[in-house]
């Protein structure tokens, strides 16, 4: 199993990035897909989710209206399209894997920082 995240980097206040998650190992269609992330000395946040086929998708009020969940259960991907961004959305970025039956997994995390 595994979850494998890109996109991250610098980017000014303002810009945008678009995160991914490569999933393997799996049947990804099975799960629900979650964007958390995490900055030091904190908990790890709840960014975003989106069920099994794309019918609901939920956010954090920090980044609704800014950030959007998508994913394609063809190329089993998840994505976080993060607009608008602050520097206090500067963290490490992490994908999971949430079933029913509590099978979870987690992805290594993407750093972004936004800063000018």
């Amino acid at each position: 199993v595994q979850l494998v995240e890109s996109g991250g980097g610098l980017v000014q206040p303002g810009g945008s990035l678009r995160l991914s998650c490569a999933a393997s190992g799996f049947t990804f269609s099975r799960y629900e897909m979650r964007w958390y992330r995490q900055t030091p000395g904190k908990e790890r946040e709840l960014v975003a989710t989106i069920s099994t086929y794309s019918v609901r998708k939920n956010y954090a009020d920090s980044v609704k209206g800014r950030f959007t969940i998508s994913r394609d259960n063809v190329e089993n991907m998840v994505y976080l399209q993060m607009n608008s961004l602050k520097p206090e959305d500067t963290a490490v970025y992490y994908c999971k894997a949430a079933s029913s039956w509590g099978e979870d997994y987690w992805g290594q995390g993407t750093q972004v920082t936004v800063s000018s």
